[in-house]
């Protein structure tokens, strides 16, 4: 960064008309990567088989953790340590700090929901598996019920207290997958946001412009498919939907808005760094413990489908989710 421009000057204006074609490119790969996965799971003319899911799942796995170490965690360390900012920013790696600070965060807010719901499991006589997970399910679900005892009725008993709870308190494990995806969603929007700023004021267009798109599209599937796991009573069967668009148009809409200050905008500013920088940061800490914990750890460690299932089957999915991983990470020489 030691050409950089430091002022408040904008960025670049080549290429106007392509620019604003971006947006609508953009929004076609974006919606398209994570409403499909969604869509294929909850209508019967789309349909898709099992393993073109799982391998959709594990891909984007692998997707949302290079994501949190190539394209945000390193990009704030850059920003955060850029000439353009006081020599303070320089004794201290302030976006390691935040990525921490992120991560203990979204520990915290998760062990308290989980901590409530464990209570309110416990007025009905049933405690959560520790693991949090069932046969092949979303790590963010909320708390599963399990029966305390050990008579031969037990299974039975079991049986029809989960289903009473299936039916008169859905909420209760609605609201902790809901939690879990808007996490992930979260950290994810944040980042989408920013790399619209970007492509529309970078002078490097054509090449950053073709990696988003892929960029946008990967990621895309890797948050469409967790959405689509979603377990949800019907009523809020919207949230997926809704959460797939919302995915789908942040990124256009940062290139609008990159657009329209486009004379003004200057992506390597100081105010501009420091901003970049510190989104990025908070962003890297929630899509690392996101994938790190929620998927990887509870996908593969916690997952009865892994620990009982075949060795090829095993293979598969790492296979799947380090080509993932390793397509995003490619996409970083670039972008």
């Amino acid at each position: 960064m030691s050409d950089s421009n430091c002022g408040s000057g904008g960025g670049a204006t080549t290429y106007a008309q392509l620019r604003i074609a971006s947006i609508f490119i953009i929004l076609i790969g974006s919606v398209s990567g994570a409403l499909f996965p969604v869509l294929a799971n909850r209508t019967s003319w789309l349909h898709v088989p099992k393993a073109v899911f799982d391998f959709a799942k594990y891909f984007g796995s692998g997707v949302i953790i290079a994501t949190a170490f190539i394209h945000l965690l390193s990009p704030a360390m850059s920003e955060l340590s850029s000439p353009c900012l006081s020599p303070a920013w320089q004794e201290y790696p302030y976006a390691l700090a935040l990525a921490l600070l992120s991560i203990f965060s979204i520990f915290i807010v998760e062990l308290v929901a989980f901590r409530w719901g464990t209570a309110k499991l416990a007025a009905l006589g049933m405690r959560h598996d520790t693991h949090g997970h069932g046969l092949g399910a979303h790590a963010a679900h909320g708390p599963e019920g399990v029966m305390t005892g050990g008579d031969s009725n037990s299974e039975k008993i079991k049986e029809d207290l989960e289903s009473a709870h299936d039916h008169e308190h859905p909420d209760l494990a609605a609201t902790g997958q809901i939690i879990g995806v808007f996490i992930l969603e979260f950290g994810v929007l944040l980042h989408s946001m920013l790399i619209g700023l970007t492509l529309a004021v970078d002078p490097d267009f054509k090449i950053l412009f073709v990696v988003i798109i892929f960029h946008q599209t990967f990621e895309g599937l890797g948050v469409g498919t967790r959405l689509a796991h979603l377990q949800l009573p019907s009523k809020y069967n919207y949230v997926a939907i809704c959460g797939a668009l919302l995915y789908g148009i942040t990124t256009p809409l940062g290139i609008a808005v990159g657009l329209g200050v486009q004379t003004t905008y200057n992506p390597n500013s100081t105010t501009a760094s420091i901003v970049s920088g510190v989104l990025d940061s908070l962003s890297a800490g929630i899509l690392l413990y996101t994938g790190l914990v929620e998927l990887l750890a509870h996908e593969f460690i916690f997952n009865k489908e892994m620990i009982n299932g075949s060795n090829r089957h095993v293979a598969y999915a790492i296979s799947c989710m380090l080509f993932g991983c390793g397509i995003m990470a490619l996409l970083g020489r670039w972008a």
